[in-house]
């Protein structure tokens, strides 16, 4: 599902709200988001998930052109750790 598909289906299922309206909404959720993230802070939406920021540690890694070792850097990563209402409807599925 892409953007654009979240939206067109946010809008029919929601009394056909226009999807511009629909959007910007989608939009800001992801920019709060985000912003939250870029700050440090944690992100939990109960029943869906928590996304959170994560350091992963300096390590060893290898030049694929080459096989030269190299040094890759310490850095921060986005997480997500899906929750449970989220986790049962996916093994549903199977």
């Amino acid at each position: 599902m892409t953007k654009a598909d979240l939206i067109n289906n946010i809008s029919e299922r929601v009394n056909n709200i226009p999807k511009k309206d629909v959007g910007n909404v989608v939009n800001e959720c992801f920019n709060a988001v985000t912003k939250a993230l870029a700050e440090g802070e944690k992100v939990q939406i109960v029943g869906f998930g928590t996304f959170e920021v994560r350091k992963r540690k300096e390590r060893k890694g290898r030049n694929p052109s080459n096989g030269e070792e190299i040094t890759i850097p310490e850095s921060n990563v986005a997480s997500f750790k899906a929750g449970k209402a989220l986790k049962e409807a996916v093994a549903q599925q199977v």
